[in-house]
Order: C-alpha cells, then structure tokens, then sequence
C-alpha cells in the first residue's frame, strides 16, 4: 500500500473490479437504511483491456509503444488489474484514488501493475498468453455514516485508520473483492486493516474508528483469446486498407502519481 494524494476523488489507489447494479433496486446496508446507487457515467468499453494488452505485448517485447487510442481521454480514477491461468490467480494490481487523463492512466497503470507489484514478480513473456485484465473506472466517491455503511457486491470501499504505533494507515478493495471471497462486511473490514498493516487485536473500538469511504467501479475485462480475436480483426481490416484504430500510442508523460494496491 502506499501514500496518496487528495483532490477532488480524495485518493489514488490499486485496484479491483467492479460490479454495475440495476439503478431501479434499492440495497440495504449493515445500518439498515436503504442505499439507491447513483447511476455511472458509461466510460468502460473493451477498448481499454485491448490496449492494455498492446501496451504490455509492446513493453514485454521491446517494441515501439503503440498509437494512441481513440476512446475518451477524460479523467477518471482507476486501476488495472492483470490475472493469468484458468483459475484466474490475482498477478498484479494497481492504481489510483486521483483522476487521471484515461489513455495516459491505462497507459501507466498497465505495465506499472503488470511489473511493478510488490507483491508478485514481474509479468514475463511465456506468461502473457494466459492473461486476462481487467479496467476498473472508479466513480461516486461518497464519505461513509460508519465502517458498515456500504453494501457488498455494490460499493468498493476505501479505509482510513491509525495502527498500533498511531500512524496513519490507508487501504482499499473494489467492490468485487469480498463477494469473491465470501466475505460478510465485517470479515472485510478486518481483512483490510490486515492488508493495510494493522497487526494488534481487531476489537468494535478500532473498527468504529475507522473512516471510511465508498466508491462505485465501472468494470471491464477481457482475456487473451478475446485480444488475438479483436488484434486479428485489425490486421484483418489493414490488409483490405482500412486504417483501424487498434490502441495506443505516444510515451507517457503521467509522472509518478500516488499508487495502491488492490
């Protein structure tokens, strides 16, 4: 986990993935009220994972970075989220609480959580074949009532707590996280101060401390097969001189923003 920068978002951090919800049903959460989730903007398209894929593909095989991709360059927090084998084992990552233009994001975030995890080492060439990413798009960013106020399945949540030496600790999970791992919402708080270093006894007291926020994610994924599939369609599309516009291009210029594991 690592530090953060705040502005209008509040954080940056690295992701997950998210679940969209029908806007018409209402969920109840641990307090018993009822929470309407505010409809997202539609920002996540396929688009994105195949760009993913090319930037990484480029990178792996030192090649030229790819041109730059024609869906929206808005700004939006993010995180990308690279899985390898049938099994879908969690192989990298990262992202970010602060809004960032998306084609320079995606850019970044791709590779920085492809190779730069902590947690797992780098993303290889025999490896990319059996991946599958992931784009989260992070919106709705709302300060919670307590650290039971948000619903599973729905909310991706982000904690803010002291640790045993009185230091100031953050840490998230997207929404998808928890109804992966079965988790009711106490289960996941406690896992998340685990993952965010908090090593004393988890008692009512720390966990009412904590400050919490919740998020929607907008979340799309494709796998490897689907990248070759859509990579072929362009060759397909050049050979008959049809320019496509397969993905990215350029070199970053993002500069170093505030990073978090998922």
């Amino acid at each position: 986990m690592s530090g953060y920068h705040h502005n209008k978002y509040n954080q940056r951090r690295s992701g997950g993935d998210g679940y969209e919800v029908d806007e018409q049903h209402q969920h109840r959460n641990g307090y018993g009220h009822e929470l309407v989730p505010r409809p997202m903007d539609q920002v996540a398209i396929p688009a994105m994972c195949f760009f993913c894929f090319d930037v990484l593909y480029c990178e792996l095989n030192k090649l030229d970075m790819p041109n730059d991709p024609t869906f929206t360059n808005d700004p939006y927090p993010l995180f990308v989220t690279w899985k390898i084998g049938r099994d879908k084992r969690l192989r990298g990552c990262i992202g970010t609480f602060s809004a960032m233009h998306l084609r320079e994001g995606l850019r970044e975030y791709a590779l920085t959580s492809a190779l730069r995890d902590s947690r797992f080492q780098p993303i290889t060439r025999d490896e990319f074949p059996k991946l599958t990413v992931s784009v989260s798009i992070l919106q709705n960013f709302e300060e919670a009532r307590g650290f039971l106020d948000w619903t599973l399945g729905i909310h991706g949540i982000r904690i803010e707590f002291l640790n045993e030496r009185g230091m100031k600790r953050t840490a998230t999970y997207l929404p998808q996280v928890a109804t992966e791992q079965g988790w009711d919402q106490i289960q996941t708080i406690d896992s998340l101060l685990r993952k965010g270093g908090f090593k004393a006894s988890i008692t009512p007291e720390v966990r009412k401390s904590i400050k919490l926020t919740r998020y929607r994610s907008q979340e799309i994924q494709m796998n490897y097969n689907e990248y070759r599939s859509v990579l072929d369609q362009h060759q397909h599309q050049k050979r008959g001189n049809f320019n496509g516009n397969s993905g990215t291009g350029g070199n970053a210029n993002s500069g170093q923003l505030g990073r978090v594991q998922c």
